[in-house]
């Protein structure tokens, strides 16, 4: 059996005191397999940029990244908290050019506030906190409003919607309910299969009714055009960014990547200064 000492391996030590990395959860209020296909280009896209991109898999229920990508049979962080793999064997490095991680395979987690549930925290802590770029979670809310690891609470949290009204009134409720079981905080909003008028459209509509309504503030994070280019990508295996640099999806998915790299448009950055919340302190 394989051991993993969360208090004194040397190499755990080097990690903590590394830089903090940016940690981005995102949520949907589209089908589950947008969301995959949305993350799998984004990620593409930021690591040809040249940033360091890890995809944690947090899904239980969804069709996630990890699944997406036929990586759901590794070893996941459930097992590195079970004593049952090494952390070094839990990141797998995906052909679009970013790294992933699966949290537990065959939707299997602990009950919450097991001690299992807190080295499975742990080892999620220990493996952001060894990463340099960015961390994209694929995240969903459990059915009692919590995340699979708690401090996911803390991350910037991304809603994608489509320009549906049945997207827009489910992208609505999680704000809310992210808002009750979190207290207030701002949010991202990603508009997916939508021009960027018709984007402009949906974000300005929920902006406008979640400060109202919420006392909540959403930030736009930008927004992708429904493609053919993204299906066709798909099929071939490939990130549209690097299979058709040209298509309107492309560039998108370039410019939506530039926002996030930036640092001074990070949404937990203005969280962090209004509320004193620090991701892995």
């Amino acid at each position: 059996m394989a051991s993993f000492d969360f208090d004194q391996a040397e190499g755990l030590r080097r990690m903590l005191a590394g830089p903090k990395p940016r940690v981005v959860t995102f949520l949907s209020a589209t089908p589950s397999d947008d969301k995959g296909a949305m993350l799998v280009n984004l990620g593409a896209s930021l690591s040809q940029a040249g940033n360091e991109v890890l995809i944690v898999d947090a899904t239980t229920r969804d069709y996630g990244v990890a699944r997406r990508l036929e990586l759901e049979r590794h070893a996941g962080l459930l097992q590195v908290a079970r004593q049952e793999c090494a952390l070094n064997q839990v990141v797998q490095s995906a052909p679009q050019g970013f790294s992933v991680a699966l949290l537990s395979r065959d939707g299997d987690t602990p009950g919450a506030g097991t001690d299992e549930a807190r080295r499975l925290a742990k080892a999620f802590d220990v493996l952001v906190k060894g990463q340099g770029g960015i961390v994209i979670v694929d995240g969903e809310l459990h059915r009692d409003g919590s995340f699979a690891v708690p401090v996911l609470a803390e991350s910037e949290i991304v809603v994608q919607v489509s320009t549906s009204a049945t997207s827009i009134t489910n992208a609505y409720s999680l704000i809310k309910r992210l808002a009750q079981e979190f207290g207030r905080r701002p949010f991202g909003i990603l508009v997916t299969g939508a021009t960027e008028a018709e984007a402009k459209v949906v974000y300005d509509n929920m902006s406008a009714a979640a400060s109202r309504y919420l006392a909540v503030t959403l930030t736009s994070m930008g927004s992708v055009p429904a493609d053919e280019y993204l299906h066709r990508a798909a099929r071939l295996g490939r990130a549209v960014v690097d299979a058709f640099p040209l298509a309107g999806a492309s560039v998108a998915f370039r410019e939506l990547a530039g926002r996030f790299a930036a640092p001074d448009l990070a949404l937990f950055r203005r969280f962090e200064r209004q509320s004193g919340a620090h991701l892995g302190s």
